[in-house]
């Protein structure tokens, strides 16, 4: 995780799933990602955007965030401190190999006739 306060504020940027605790105490994680959240552990508040992932629609949130036009929601649970992670070493990360499938070019979809394809629906 990439932290950085100063007296307005702070920011944190984590890839998905390398701070599993803070995710779950914010509520972010599963299918959401990218996800951009406003934290205010003092307030016990969390603003989720549910917009999309651009310049324009990022800036309007954070622009409704610093002028109070959103409601917070209330955190549910403590916000746990940043695990130490390893820090990004600037490289994409390995593409996972593909299965190999072309052992299913023997399957011939034509054996099932049409009157029992649509009643087995």
């Amino acid at each position: 995780a990439v932290v950085s306060t100063q007296s307005t504020g702070g920011w944190a940027w984590s890839f998905a799933g390398e701070q599993d605790k803070l995710e779950a105490a914010i509520e972010v994680g599963g299918a959401g990602y990218p996800a951009i959240v406003a934290l205010n552990i003092k307030k016990n508040a969390v603003l989720h955007h549910r917009g999309g992932f651009s310049k324009d629609s990022i800036n309007e949130f954070l622009q409704y965030v610093i002028a109070g036009r959103i409601a917070p929601s209330v955190l549910r649970k403590d916000v746990p401190k940043l695990r130490k992670a390893t820090p990004w070493d600037g490289k994409d990360g390995q593409m996972p190999e593909e299965e190999d499938y072309s052992d299913l070019d023997d399957i011939d979809l034509d054996e099932v006739p049409v009157e029992n394809a649509h009643s087995e629906l």
